[in-house]
C-alpha cells in the first residue's frame, strides 16, 4: 500500500455515448453497452488533452464500452492503459434498462412513484438501488485510493460518480440527485492524508 499523501482525483463521467432514443431521456444503467457516439469520441479526445498536462499515476474505468473508450483516449495521451474495474459499472436498472423516461411512467406508474419516494433503497424490476451501488462502488474507490499515492483519474457513470461524491463530501445518499454530472464533465477532488474536498468541477 502507498503512503498517502496530497494528491488529485479527477472523477469524470464518460463521453457522450451512441443513443437511438432522439433525444429523449432514458435508462441508461450497467446493463447497456453502446459504445461512444461520434460526438463523444471528439469529446474524449478533448478530455485527453485537457488531462495531458497533469500528472497522472493511473486512469481507471469500468468494463462497459462508454467507460473504457474515454478511459483509452485518456490514457494513451499519458502514455499508460486503463485499469478496468468491474465495480464501477453503472447501477442496473433491471427491467427499466434502455426504455425512456415517458415509458417507465406509463409502463410502471406504481413502481415509479416508489422509486421517486424513497431513491437511496428502491430496486427497479430485477435492477439495483442506489443503496446497493453503493455497497459495490464504495469499497471499490477505497482500494483504488488505498493501492495509488499520486494523481488519479476515474472514468465512471453519473450514477457511480453521484454516489463516490457523496461519500467524499459526507453527504446523505438521498441527495445524489442533487450533483450534476453531464457527459464529459471532469470534478477535481484533492485528497489530502484521509480528508478529501471538491476543489473544482472542470480543470
Amino acid at each position: 500500500m502507498n503512503k498517502m499523501k496530497k494528491r488529485k482525483i479527477y472523477l469524470l463521467r464518460h463521453a457522450e455515448p451512441l443513443l437511438t432514443s432522439r433525444g429523449a431521456k432514458i435508462f441508461l444503467g450497467g446493463q447497456s453497452d453502446p459504445p461512444l457516439s461520434p460526438a463523444g469520441n471528439r469529446q474524449a479526445e478533448a478530455l485527453a488533452a485537457a488531462l495531458s498536462g497533469v500528472d497522472l499515476e493511473a486512469v481507471y474505468c469500468s468494463d462497459l464500452r462508454r467507460s473504457r473508450q474515454t478511459a483509452a483516449a485518456i490514457a494513451q495521451k499519458c502514455g499508460m492503459v486503463p485499469r478496468v474495474c468491474p465495480a464501477l459499472r453503472e447501477i442496473g436498472l433491471g427491467e427499466w434498462e434502455g426504455m425512456t423516461f415517458a415509458e417507465v411512467q406509463s409502463r410502471y406508474q406504481r413502481e415509479f412513484r416508489e422509486r421517486g419516494e424513497n431513491i437511496v433503497s428502491y430496486q427497479p424490476p430485477g435492477g439495483e438501488s442506489f443503496a446497493d451501488l453503493a455497497r459495490r462502488v464504495l469499497p471499490a474507490f477505497r482500494r483504488i485510493v488505498a493501492e495509488t499515492g499520486g494523481n488519479i483519474a476515474i472514468i465512471g457513470h453519473a450514477g457511480v460518480n453521484r454516489v463516490i461524491l457523496c461519500h467524499v463530501q459526507q453527504l446523505d445518499l438521498a441527495l445524489l440527485f442533487g450533483i450534476r454530472q453531464e457527459y464529459g464533465q471532469i470534478t477535481v477532488i484533492e485528497q489530502n492524508n484521509k480528508l478529501f474536498r471538491i476543489t473544482k468541477k472542470g480543470l
